[in-house]
């Protein structure tokens, strides 16, 4: 697990998109694992100007997301399609039917998850997967205790979890329950992973990560497994690293 300290969440934002655009050039069907969230925003600006520069192309590439809210149609605005399209999709030459996300209106909810993990096999695995980590050092919405051989399943989300996602909502009764989240083990089959913490609030999972204790209790502890993570950081966040 290779770790990359930068001064900010711009420089994060910069340092990220210098890794994808690197692999895109070097393979332009690249499969692509997305995040949502405040943290690749600044990334997904970099891809779009890039795009609009000439010095890119989503033409031939594919993409999955890792997560989405249960019980939230594409069209709310928080809903992570909408996310997708407002911050990225809407703004690239990728296809229309290049990219998928999680269905969390679908009746059949496991019949969803099936199908999803199908797609990713279909794709041919996750070349470059990006990660967020939350507080509690959840990756998608893989929360403590989630199993490592997990595949994309429904998840209760803990109250931490929605009270840090609360703030996108008009009140924190808002924020949905569950979701569908890519698994541990569905993640941990990407060729290549990379995971962006930035912010104070991210600062005692990274220095859980790089204690390098494998545990369910700490989801994201399980990339110290894969052969090429690498873990980008802003001061903020890699503050109680040494």
């Amino acid at each position: 697990m290779e770790l990359l300290k930068v001064r900010d969440a711009d420089a994060l934002s910069a340092q990220a998109f210098e890794h994808v655009k690197a692999r895109l050039l070097e393979k332009p069907d690249l499969v692509l694992g997305l995040a949502t969230g405040s943290t690749p925003i600044g990334l997904y600006q970099r891809l779009v100007q890039a795009y609009r520069n000439g010095e890119i192309s989503f033409a031939r590439a594919r993409s999955v997301n890792l997560d989405e809210y249960v019980g939230l149609p594409p069209n709310h605005d928080q809903s992570y399609a909408y996310f997708m399209r407002y911050h990225l999709f809407d703004h690239i030459d990728m296809p229309e039917d290049a990219h998928d996300i999680p269905n969390g209106m679908a009746r059949d909810l496991e019949a969803e998850c099936a199908r999803y993990e199908a797609q990713i096999k279909r794709l041919g695995g996750v070349d470059l997967q990006i990660l967020g980590i939350g507080t509690n050092g959840h990756i998608g919405f893989n929360e403590p205790g989630t199993p490592f051989d997990s595949r994309t399943h429904v998840t209760t989300l803990t109250e931490e979890t929605r009270q840090a996602n609360a703030r996108f909502f008009n009140t924190p009764e808002d924020v949905p329950k569950q979701a569908i989240t890519m698994g541990l083990a569905t993640i941990m089959e990407s060729r290549e992973i990379i995971l962006l913490a930035s912010g104070k609030s991210k600062q005692e999972a990274i220095r859980r990560l790089f204690q390098k204790e494998v545990s369910t209790d700490l989801p994201a502890s399980i990339l110290t497994q894969h052969p090429r993570v690498t873990v980008i950081v802003d001061e903020e966040a890699g503050a109680l690293l040494p």
